[in-house]
């Protein structure tokens, strides 16, 4: 089992920053995969950006540039740096988690509301 608990939300003017972070606990020796989603209001879920066990990431096309992920193995966190931000970057951000065991299984985090300003 993994619990993952998100921080670092807030409130932040366009172009600021905002660093998230994800702490991951429990079966955390297990997970190859975490990420970040964000759901804005009236919005479907999208991916942001996800980072394997050995340090790969991706992103989605409209935060390249302005958003990195990291992941610091020794505190089972995962980060999500923010920079430039705009305010359609508004949205509750989740962590995720994606682990085998027997199969694959994905945890998710409770969320940390992000807002921009104009």
């Amino acid at each position: 089992q993994v619990q993952l608990v998100e921080s670092g939300g807030g409130l932040v003017q366009a172009g600021g920053s905002l660093r998230l972070s994800c702490a991951a606990s429990g079966s955390t020796f297990s997970i190859n995969y975490m990420g970040w989603h964000r759901q804005a209001p009236g919005k479907q879920r999208e991916l942001v950006a996800t980072i394997n066990s050995i340090g790969s990431s991706n992103y989605a096309d409209s935060v390249k540039g302005r958003i990195t992920i990291s992941r610091d193995n020794a505190k089972n966190t995962v980060y999500l740096q923010m920079n430039s931000l705009k305010p359609e970057d508004t949205a509750v951000y989740y962590c995720h988690a994606r682990r085998y065991g027997s199969s694959w299984y994905d945890y998710w985090g409770q969320g940390t509301q992000v807002t921009v300003s104009s």
